[in-house]
């Protein structure tokens, strides 16, 4: 994986809206456990203007395709997951710039970039049952199987699925957790046995875009 061309961008982006419309009803009865059922939906509404526009978006850099994502996300998606994922997708266009090609450094550079926009602006942590539990262990693998000089071979391939596998034992893992963020955490104790709805469906995006990586470039 030498670099990411605006092309592998694309399939993220399409991979990433398309799995969430097909799984609104998975992502929205795991969130009705503890919340209000809406997570998928409200997900849906999203990424179904974001397939639909798709072809019209500035294409001129990753950033600028970031950007669009990012703002239909924070207008199109109810409850929290609007300003939580919208802020995701712009910090990392601000991260990605007008580059054209990222290299597996910036790639990380512009997960990581996500990442903090998400804790800033949910003012969550890890440990406290949220998306964030699932998507930075996949981030941390995927910086760690980047960095070997094996993934320049097959086009990062081998890389993404273990950041995919992590995600999904990560989400796994928040089964014992106490919620403490979002309507989850008013459930108390009622939130521990289930998983997070929103690190589960990070580790979903994570296997479709892992499959769809190898369909393309393995």
């Amino acid at each position: 994986m030498a670099s990411t061309s605006i092309e592998g961008l694309d399939l993220v982006v399409k991979t990433t809206a398309e799995t969430c419309v097909e799984n609104t009803v998975y992502f929205s009865e795991l969130d009705a456990v503890v919340g209000d059922g809406d997570f998928g939906y409200s997900l849906r509404s999203g990424f179904e203007v974001v397939i639909s526009d798709f072809d019209t978006f500035d294409r001129s850099s990753t950033g600028a395709i970031l950007k669009k994502v990012g703002f239909i996300l924070s207008g199109k998606v109810g409850g929290s997951s609007g300003p939580i994922w919208g802020t995701a997708f712009l910090r990392a266009s601000a991260a990605a710039g007008d580059k054209t090609d990222l290299s597996h450094e910036d790639v990380i550079e512009i997960l990581r970039a996500a990442i903090t926009g998400i804790m800033q602006r949910g003012g969550a942590s890890l440990g406290e049952k949220t998306l964030l539990d699932a998507l930075v262990p996949a981030v941390d693998t995927l910086e760690a199987e980047l960095a070997k000089p094996e993934s320049a071979e097959d086009h990062g391939v081998k890389a993404i699925q273990a950041a995919a596998d992590a995600a999904t034992k990560a989400a796994e893992d928040t089964k014992p957790m106490l919620a403490m963020r979002g309507r989850a955490a008013y459930t108390g104790e009622r939130s521990i046995g289930s998983v997070d709805a929103g690190a589960t469906a990070v580790g979903v995006i994570l296997q479709a875009i892992s499959a769809a990586w190898r369909e393309k470039y393995g």
